[in-house]
């Protein structure tokens, strides 16, 4: 009884001294194409995320002679409906997005690290993707079905403050390959809000950090505005000046034009 104990209490250490488990949430969006999915620790969230992710997909299909094998891409979206699983850490944590009666399952794992001048960062380390071609409601006639897992490599993506979660409107492309013959997966998201340490309240969000490409587009709508606010402020300040020149132009005494009104000296 006291060994099973003992490890039982090892287990929970070494796990992190909690019980995860994903909540789905995407019901709360009004973006039919967003989910919204939470990891939650003991009764705390500590991981959320919300999104809308699109796949697109390389693989075989027979070509009509029989013997060749073409290449067609099946695309498609992640679910609202999906089921969630994950784990959280002091400076790893996961989750695991499962669809399909587990004919779909995307990892995103995240990591946490300290960069130069000691600021610490988190980040999405490593993505996965496991897709099944004999899943005939996106591979239509594919050759030689069966599973497949598509992964990054080295990857270092979303670097964010700790502390804060990462939102960005603008689409992020990543891509993984797969073990499909060394297929390129292309994985968009975009609508994004991810957050998957230090989260201060439950299923909430904590200060936001917008993507550099937001910051940009935000700055190539506003600077029109700056610029024409700019030339109409200089078009107000020469016209006051030139209003300005004439009434002291006006006041002054006019010298005659014939040289002959003047006195002789």
């Amino acid at each position: 009884f006291y060994f099973v104990l003992i490890l039982h209490l090892f287990i929970w250490v070494v796990g992190g001294g909690g019980v995860c488990e994903g909540e789905n949430l995407s019901g709360l969006s009004n973006n039919p194409d967003k989910a919204i999915f939470a990891v939650r620790e003991n009764g705390t969230t500590c991981l959320m995320v919300e999104f809308a992710v699109k796949f697109l997909v390389p693989y075989d299909v027979l070509a009509l002679n029989g013997i060749d094998l073409i290449t067609e891409q099946a695309s498609f979206t992640l679910p609202r409906g999906a089921e969630i699983e994950g784990k959280c850490g002091v400076t790893e944590s996961e989750i695991h997005i499962t669809w399909k009666n587990k004919a779909y399952t995307l990892r995103i794992y995240f990591s946490k690290e300290f960069r130069d001048k000691g600021i610490e960062v988190w980040k999405i380390s490593k993505v996965q993707f496991v897709y099944d071609t004999s899943e005939t409601s996106h591979f239509i006639n594919a050759y030689n079905p069966g599973k497949h897992t598509a992964s990054t490599h080295r990857l270092s993506a979303l670097v964010t403050p700790a502390g804060r979660s990462f939102v960005c409107t603008a689409q992020q492309t990543l891509t993984l390959i797969s073990s499909d013959h060394q297929k390129g997966i292309t994985v968009s998201m975009y609508d994004i809000q991810i957050q998957p340490f230090d989260i201060s309240s439950d299923f909430m969000f904590s200060e936001p950090y917008k993507c550099i490409t937001d910051q940009r587009e935000r700055l190539e709508e506003t600077l029109p505005l700056v610029l024409g606010l700019i030339l109409a402020l200089i078009i107000v300040i020469t016209l006051t000046v030139y209003h300005f020149h004439l009434k002291l132009t006006a006041s002054q005494p006019q010298l005659p034009r014939d040289r002959s009104m003047y006195k002789n000296m």
